[in-house]
This record gives C-alpha cells, structure tokens and sequence, in this order.
C-alpha cells in the first residue's frame, strides 16, 4: 500500500507529478482523497454514520472517521472513488447517488507524518441499516451512528461528548454491540475547521 501512486499537487491544485504514498506523506505532497459521509432520517431523527478504523491501521488506529474515505490513485478520476465505498463497508452505490459538498483542502502534521489532502467530500442518503455494511477487516473494525445534530454540537464547542451505538468486529470475528459516549479524543484528528466545514455543508444540502 505504502508503495501505490497518487497524484501530486502544488498549492494551487495544479498536478506536479506521481509519487508514492509513502513519499506523499513523508515530503508532504498535496493529494487527492475521496470521502462519503452516511447520513440517515429515522424516526425523524437525523444520524450521521462512522467507521470505526482498525487497530491494525498504521495511522490514526482505533479512532472514528469518515464513513468511508481514500487516496485516489494516479490512474484513477474523482468518480473511480466509489470504490472506496464498497472496499471498506461493503455497500455498493453508484456515483450518481452521490450529493457532493465540494473540495476541502486540509493538512494535519505529525513528526513523521504530513497529510496534505484535497479531499472530494459528498454525502450519501442512507436507507441501510447496520446489517447492511460488510467490513474491510484490515482497513475497519466497526460501524457506528450518532446524532447528526449532536455531532455538530461538539464540533462546534457545545457539547463535551455525544453517544455513539453500532457494532465492532473483534480480532476473532465476534461482533459486539457499541454503546457509549465518546468526546473529541476518539475521532481521528482532522482540523477542527474540516470537521466545521463538513458539518455545515451537510446543513445546506441536508436541509438538517
């Protein structure tokens, strides 16, 4: 994985060439990525759904994220990212389906780790329930809901933390129901504008 090719860009997303993933996140190269974020209206409740990431996952391990989300490789177009859908969570949509809610540039610098990603963000209208998502085990350990507007409210400062249910797939194949709350901490650590950003976008196409 480490050694896929991704397009690489200069600040003004003009592409400066190929290089690999691991020469993306080690120098710093901006880089496109493709993220779908699940959302749901049920019984006139809004949720937004979460992967729950891998312990086996060199970055950012056992922490929530984007419902599903990936590089988009050198060979590959905005609309190829679907398949990112269907790797990690088992669910098979059609690119049309998709609300797009625009491109985020966003950057998060660790000591050896620098993730520079343009990322082409949309929405997907879910009618599925958890039954409905087959797992990535290498990539996803979990699948969890919570409250759309509560998940606003910590992104914007008005909550400490939010409950979050859904299921876990262990190491030896059990699944466990998930039933908690959780605070800031357990989210992968995106900008806390991106996660802003996010939010709003999804208010405006939503209408939530």
């Amino acid at each position: 994985m480490e050694y896929e090719q991704l397009k690489i860009f200069d600040v003004h997303r003009n592409q400066i060439g190929v290089a690999t993933r691991e020469d993306v996140h080690r120098l710093g190269y901006w880089h496109e990525a493709f993220h779908c974020w699940f959302i749901s209206k049920e019984k006139g409740t809004d949720y937004i759904y979460l992967q729950l990431r891998s312990s086996t996952k060199k970055d950012y391990p056992n922490l929530l994220d984007i419902t599903a989300a990936g590089h988009l490789l050198a060979n590959e177009t905005v609309q190829d990212g679907v398949r990112e859908i269907k790797e990690e969570v088992g669910v098979e949509i059609s690119f049309q389906e998709l609300i797009p809610l625009g491109i985020i540039d966003y950057c998060v610098i660790r000591e050896d780790f620098i993730d520079k990603e343009i990322a082409n963000v949309f929405l997907y209208k879910s009618k599925k329930s958890f039954d409905d998502f087959t797992l990535q085990e290498e990539e996803v350990a979990g699948i969890v809901k919570a409250e759309f507007i509560h998940f606003a409210e910590l992104w914007f400062g008005d909550r400490e933390s939010i409950r979050i249910s859904g299921f876990e797939i262990k190491k030896d194949g059990n699944k466990i129901l998930i039933d908690e709350n959780v605070g800031r901490n357990k989210f992968v650590p995106h900008q806390i504008k991106f996660y802003k950003t996010v939010i709003e976008k999804i208010k405006v196409n939503y209408g939530v």
